[in-house]
């Protein structure tokens, strides 16, 4: 029997879906800046937060998000800002009937921004315990497209072998590594950099993107 929780009406073939999750790493304002950028596109966006994402959110960028899932969309848009949040589309993190937790639902693209090591050796090793985990664990069943950027420093020879155990199974890893080819003048450059790239390889077309090449 196919899924049929909410939103099972929404999910039109005509339509761009994404699942963006957060988790506790360092490195927030990537995240919020790719939601921007990916809600501007006319994405419709799942979102899902981590327990740490959400201390993390505070911390780095000032933003605490409300307790209950469905006012966190508004919060976001007035946060952004953006013009609405009928895009934006979150749940908690035991909600097994949201459309991420399937493969039926026909989501097939989701971005973890930024990763932990804990959430990217879970993944690695087919572990489910929340929402995040169970929905990239779909992704990568179903053949769908799955990028993690995980952030920390210095990475063990634990954090590397499971980066080489994902990228085996064709997730893509990118790493929030910033280059300075375009000659960053602030922390918004650094990570427009990383979203761009991100958003290059979710295949989406950028008209203004910083290019090799190109004069900054």
């Amino acid at each position: 029997m196919r899924w049929q929780g909410h939103l099972a009406n929404s999910l039109k073939q005509t339509e761009h879906h994404i699942t963006l999750a957060m988790t506790g790493a360092s490195g927030a304002g990537y995240g919020l800046k790719l939601m921007r950028q990916l809600h501007a596109q006319g994405v419709h966006l799942h979102l899902l937060f981590s327990d740490a994402a959400r201390i993390v959110l505070r911390e780095e960028c000032s933003l605490t998000l409300p307790e209950h899932v469905t006012a966190i969309p508004a919060a976001l848009a007035d946060f952004l800002p953006l013009a609405s949040c009928e895009r934006l589309h979150c749940y908690n993190l035991k909600d097994w009937f949201s459309p991420t937790a399937s493969g039926s639902s026909g989501v097939r693209q989701m971005v973890i921004a930024p990763c932990s090591m804990g959430t990217l050796a879970r993944i690695a090793q087919g572990i489910s315990d929340n929402l995040i985990e169970r929905s990239a664990d779909v992704i990568i069943k179903e053949k769908g497209q799955l990028i993690i950027m995980p952030r920390e420093t210095p990475l063990s020879a634990i954090h590397l072998q499971h980066m080489l155990t994902l990228a085996q199974l064709g997730v893509e890893i990118i790493p929030a590594m910033p280059g300075f080819y375009h000659r960053p003048a602030s922390i918004d450059d650094l990570q427009r950099f990383m979203v761009e790239r991100i958003i290059d390889h979710l295949h989406i077309p950028q008209s203004n993107a910083l290019r090799w090449g190109s004069k900054p």
